[in-house]
C-alpha cells in the first residue's frame, strides 16, 4: 500500500465531512484541494441518514452523505463518503440483522441499517433522483475517466465497501467500464462469509484501514458476519516503551483525524494533527 494515497484519499473523505451533512445542496463545481493535488465535485451524494433505536426519525432525514469527485488535472473519478454520529447509536444497538443484499441476489446478506441506508444512496436529493451506480454513465466529467476510486470512513467505509460490489457488478464491461480500487478506513464488517466471498473475487484492489484499537472495526461479530480483504492495521500503542499514541477513548480511537495522525507517523512526512481533545 502507498501510504501517500491512503492519506490522499482520507482527506477526500474529510471534504465529505466538511459538507453539514444537513446542506442538501449540490456542490458541483466546488474545488477540493488534498495535500498537493486538487479535485472537483461533480456532484454531491444524498441519502437518509442511519436509522437507530435510539433516533429512529433518523431513518427519514435527507442527509448529504458523500461527493464524487475528479481531479482537475487528470482524470482519476474518487467517490469519498464520510460517517455518521449515528454509528456510536448503532454500535448500542448491538442487534445487527442481516438482510439479502439488495443488488446482487447471490451475494448474500448485508447489515440491516448500511443497507437502507446504501438503498437510499442518490445524486439528488428528491428519493426518485438515480443512485450513484445508474448516474455514473451518465455523469459528464470534464476530462476522460482514467480510473475510479472509492474510499470512505466508518459507516462511510461500509457503504463504500456495498458501493464497490455494486459498480463491480453491475457497471463493469457495461455502461461505466472502469473496476473501483477502494480505501476504507474504520470499517465495520458489512456482510456474512457469502457477501465476503464475492467482494473479494470482484474487487480485490482493497485496501482496509484499521487502527488495532478501534472498536468500530470489530463489530458486528462473527460468524454472521465477516471482513473483506485488504487489512492493512495501525496501531495507536506502542509496544517499546510502552505508550499511548492517542488519548485512550473511543471516540479518539475511531475519528478519521487519529487515522490520518497515525498514517502521516508511518509516512514520514508531515505529521498531521490529532484533535486537541485526543492529543495526549
Amino acid at each position: 500500500m502507498d501510504l501517500n494515497d491512503a492519506i490522499h484519499y482520507a482527506q477526500l473523505v474529510n471534504a465529505a465531512y466538511a459538507v453539514d451533512p444537513a446542506d442538501v445542496t449540490n456542490h458541483v463545481g466546488d474545488l477540493v484541494p488534498a495535500d498537493t493535488r486538487t479535485h472537483k465535485v461533480v456532484s454531491s451524494i444524498f441519502a437518509n441518514d442511519l436509522a437507530t433505536e435510539m433516533h429512529p426519525e433518523r431513518g427519514d432525514q435527507r442527509v448529504s452523505i458523500g461527493l464524487i469527485l475528479q481531479d482537475a488535472n487528470a482524470g482519476d473519478v474518487v467517490i469519498a463518503i464520510r460517517g455518521t454520529e449515528g454509528i456510536h447509536e448503532w454500535i448500542h444497538d448491538a442487534q445487527f440483522f442481516p438482510v439479502q443484499c439488495p443488488f446482487m441476489p447471490a451475494a448474500g446478506n448485508t447489515e440491516d441499517g448500511f443497507t437502507d441506508m446504501y438503498s437510499s444512496m442518490r445524486t439528488g436529493v428528491d428519493a426518485t433522483s438515480p443512485t450513484v451506480v445508474a448516474a455514473l454513465p451518465k455523469i459528464k466529467f470534464p476530462r476522460q475517466i482514467t480510473s475510479l476510486t472509492i474510499c470512505g470512513h466508518s459507516l462511510g467505509a461500509a457503504l463504500a465497501t456495498l458501493l464497490a460490489l455494486d459498480v463491480a457488478a453491475n457497471t463493469v464491461d457495461k455502461d461505466f467500464n472502469f473496476p473501483p480500487s477502494v480505501y476504507t478506513y474504520a470499517s465495520p464488517r458489512t456482510g456474512d462469509s457469502q457477501f465476503v466471498n464475492m467482494y473479494n473475487h470482484a474487487v480485490p484492489d482493497t485496501v482496509r484501514i484499521a487502527n488495532r484499537v478501534d472498536l468500530v472495526p470489530k463489530l458486528p461479530l462473527p460468524p454472521l458476519y465477516e471482513h473483506v480483504l485488504g487489512l492493512y492495521d495501525l496501531s495507536s500503542i506502542t509496544i517499546i516503551p510502552p505508550k499511548f499514541l492517542i488519548k485512550p477513548d473511543i471516540a479518539c480511537q475511531h475519528v478519521l483525524t487519529s487515522y490520518l495522525y497515525l498514517l502521516s507517523l508511518q509516512a514520514g512526512g508531515t505529521i498531521l494533527p490529532l484533535q486537541p481533545i485526543c492529543a495526549l
